[in-house]
């Protein structure tokens, strides 16, 4: 046997697993290009963008501008990130145009996730940019305004198109994207941050359900193939389509320390079509294996990028396991087993996810855990959740039952999945998965599944840094 550890709450829990496992953590997985210098590559970028003109010929004196820019959620925060480098380049380009300072504002697209702090705006965009902008030209898409919701109707695949307000009346729309690997369509950036950002709760659930999440193209990931990923785009440009303009991209592709490794300006379709190239190199990773694992290991730590309650809230807890599931499905054999390392203490966090402790109680009430969608306009309708949402740096109530979309995609490719180290076992029962007080137990009990001889996967350090996708070789 052989040691490991893996994440655990806010420390690491010890593992011994037979000497024939596989371990690799983000290190071994590594294969990024080289960076670029941030500066200079968003420069270039912005002056010559793919397939629209430059975006100083679009800033005439009198245009109002909006600057559309991802949340805590996604980019990082160091001294070089996107945003950081980007945001000040794009207002030297508009003013340079002849836009006014008063003509351009700074809207946070985050969708359903929560209003940030000014403290954290800080954090991940820096002092200089939110004073610049702060505090009148410096607000949030709200997707529980519905009166500054603009509906669209229908896409071309039935899905709901409404945006924010804001976006329509301003004459140039600029969206900041991160490109980095995502199992909920391949990647973030593009025609996701759209579609995600900064529509409304009933758009956003026309893909983040079920029906799209369980869909047999889901798994593995493949941006070309993936239902999800058709339908960022056709919102996107559905909205495109009925504001009459289209949207400026600026997107950058994101290496394992949320480096920059390149930057992409212009058109939607050819930003995501060239940025793409560069994100298969770093996020793509090709195992040269003869058969696939039987059994995959990771650790959940409490606090990642949802927030503090990850590795404690039963529903995100799960999304983590179902996020992994699709980030690996490649190289994990269908109906294998999956054992996780996570607290799992029943701690909601339910000042940050006011709906999740009653998503969980619905589940509790269903046969399949898809059925529990059944509940989303009642519970997504509550006043209160609505209010914590918009008021209280809360997540908005549908995010819960996105979350368990994903999460039970697990279920549907496994035979078992473990809980090990399990503070609480009813939460982790309540999900459908199987308590145990220590990983060896787990192991041991996976046998009757697996086998004596299984072949194993230990990935220490999925949800520390950017995510990879494995893929059979």
């Amino acid at each position: 046997m052989k040691s490991c550890k893996i994440e655990y709450g806010d420390t690491m829990m010890e593992i011994e697993v037979p000497e024939s496992a596989t371990v690799m953590g983000p290190d071994d997985l590594r294969q990024d290009p080289p960076k670029v210098d941030p500066y200079e590559a968003t420069r270039k970028a912005l002056r010559n963008p793919l397939g629209m003109p430059p975006l100083k010929e679009f800033a005439k004196p009198g245009k109002k501008a909006i600057i559309l820019c991802p949340d805590r959620v996604k980019g990082g925060a160091h001294k070089e990130a996107h945003r950081k480098v980007c945001i000040p380049l794009i207002v030297k380009e508009l003013e340079e145009g002849g836009v006014k300072k008063k003509d351009i504002t700074l809207m946070i697209c985050g969708g359903l996730h929560r209003k940030n702090t000014k403290e954290e705006l800080y954090w991940y965009l820096g002092e200089d940019i939110v004073d610049y902008f702060w505090p009148n030209k410096l607000t949030w898409h709200d997707c529980e305004d519905r009166e500054n919701l603009i509906n669209y109707g229908y896409d071309e695949l039935g899905d709901v198109v409404e945006v924010g307000k804001s976006v329509v009346d301003a004459d140039i729309a600029i969206s900041i994207g991160h490109v980095a690997g995502n199992p909920y369509g391949g990647y973030s950036g593009g025609y996701k941050m759209i579609a995600t950002g900064m529509t409304s709760w009933r758009s956003i659930a026309s893909h983040h359900n079920p029906s799209v999440m369980h869909a047999p193209e889901f798994i593995p990931v493949n941006h070309a193939k993936s239902g999800m990923r058709k339908r960022f785009d056709a919102i996107g440009k559905a909205i495109e389509k009925g504001m009459g303009k289209k949207f400026f991209f600026v997107d950058a592709v994101l290496g394992t320390d949320n480096q920059v490794l390149g930057v992409y300006c212009g058109d939607g379709e050819r930003v995501q079509e060239e940025s793409w190239k560069l994100a298969d190199k770093r996020t793509n990773v090709y195992l040269d294996i003869q058969d696939k694992f039987d059994i995959l290991v990771f650790g959940e730590p409490r606090v990642f990028h949802y927030g503090p309650g990850h590795g404690t809230n039963p529903i995100l807890m799960l999304q983590a396991i179902g996020a992994q599931l699709a980030r690996n499905y490649d190289i994990f054999r269908e109906n294998g087993v999956i054992i996780t390392a996570s607290l799992c203490n029943g701690w909601f966090n339910d000042e940050w996810f006011p709906s999740y402790r009653e998503i969980y109680n619905k589940l509790q009430k269903v046969a399949n855990f898809s059925e529990v969608m059944r509940f989303a306009e009642e519970v997504s309708n509550r006043p209160e959740y609505i209010y914590k949402y918009r008021y209280g740096y809360a997540y908005g109530a549908f995010h819960g039952f996105s979350m368990v979309s994903c999460g039970s995609i697990a279920h549907n490719h496994t035979s078992a999945i473990y809980i090990a180290g399990a503070r609480e076992p009813g939460y982790a029962r309540g999900m459908g998965c199987i308590p145990t007080n220590t990983f060896k137990d787990a192991l041991k009990d996976s046998e009757r599944y697996v086998g004596k001889n299984p072949r194993i996967l230990v990935l220490p350090g999925v949800f520390v840094k950017l995510g990879f996708h494995i893929f059979k070789k």
